[in-house]
This record gives C-alpha cells, sequence and structure tokens, in this order.
C-alpha cells in the first residue's frame, strides 16, 4: 500500500509502481466511481475505434443486407401457419 497526497485541484498522482502492478499505461482513460462505504474506485476504460460510413457505404450494405422476394414469401408463409397453430 502506498501514501498519495490530494492535491489543491483534487488531483491524485498514481505511483508508477501501482500503474505497473495494474497492467495500467501512461495517459490511459480511467472510469472513476465511489463506494457505499466511500472507498475511490478507479478501472481503466476500455475505448473502441469507431468507423462512420458514408452515405454510399450504408446503400451498400444495404443492398447486400437484403433477402431475395422469394425466400421473404416463404418466411411469410411459415410465420402465419405457426401464427394459426398458437
Amino acid at each position: 500500500m502506498e501514501l498519495v497526497k490530494l492535491g489543491k485541484k483534487g488531483q491524485v498522482t498514481i505511483p508508477k509502481s501501482v500503474l505497473r502492478a495494474t497492467g495500467i499505461p501512461d495517459e490511459a482513460p480511467l472510469l472513476i466511481e465511489t463506494t457505499p462505504d466511500g472507498a475511490i474506485v478507479l478501472r481503466q476504460a476500455a475505448v473502441y475505434p469507431i468507423e462512420l460510413y458514408t452515405e454510399d457505404q450504408l446503400a451498400e450494405y444495404e443492398k447486400h443486407n437484403t433477402i431475395a422476394a422469394e425466400l421473404e414469401r416463404k418466411v411469410e408463409a411459415l410465420v402465419t401457419r405457426r401464427r394459426k397453430k398458437a
């Protein structure tokens, strides 16, 4: 256990030894929360890259994401039959 000091602006410096022991890299985003007993918990945040799609890309994906009309009719007929049985 290590002792750290709370700065005037409410900042705390986490010792390198603690960061190494937890596997948290420098400048990693962290989540902070409190517990009912007054503890402060820090957790490494997961950051995932996002991809933005153009209208053309979305149209292409929608085109390839459709089903054939014949298959759609078969599925609708099957659903209708099952609803009648229920």
